[in-house]
């Protein structure tokens, strides 16, 4: 069963991006991070994950988007500010159909959700420093079995599970 790690927006801290990594980097096959970290990119804290630049990162190495293949799904990683996801998630969603991703995980709005648009799921893990819609500081754990079971955890940056923030879908084509 794939498991992906997603983080997001955590603007200098490294010591819970640290603690974050290490909690859960032996149980996931891929850890993403959907940028503004603000750290260098050869930082220990950033080492083994797939990141995308953020509009609060400026190191040339750096990559405005990735597109991570894990088991059978693509996932495409952006920061989300050159897709202009305050307004609408339409473009990200039309980005993923492009570079045939079946999800798309980003940042950028500091607010942790999930949404299925044109048959793709969109995450945003929230910020792991900054949060805007809700006081807890989050992280998201992705797993799926198939394209018919989907499932999205939410974690405080602490390491508890956030129950009122967990979603079960698929990715099978809607009738």
């Amino acid at each position: 069963m794939p498991k992906v790690l997603i983080v997001s927006d955590t603007h200098g801290l490294t010591d819970k991006v640290i603690e974050i990594k290490e909690r859960h980097q032996h149980e996931v096959d891929a850890m993403i991070h959907c940028g503004d970290s603000e750290l260098a990119y050869a930082s220990e804290e950033l080492e083994g994950f797939y990141y995308a630049k953020g509009n609060c990162d400026f190191e040339p190495e750096m990559e405005n988007e990735q597109v991570v293949p894990v088991g059978n799904i693509k996932i495409l990683v952006v920061h989300g500010h050159l897709h202009q996801i305050k307004s609408t998630l339409l473009p990200l969603s039309y980005r993923a159909e492009e570079v045939g991703a079946q999800i798309a995980c980003f940042g950028h709005s500091h607010m942790a959700g999930a949404e299925k648009v044109n048959g793709k799921l969109l995450i945003n893990p929230g910020s792991a420093r900054e949060p805007r819609d809700h006081k807890e500081p989050s992280y998201a754990i992705l797993e799926w079995q198939s394209n018919d079971k989907i499932s999205l955890q939410y974690y405080h940056v602490n390491g508890e599970p956030m129950p009122e923030l967990r979603m079960e879908t698929s990715l099978a084509a809607e009738n």
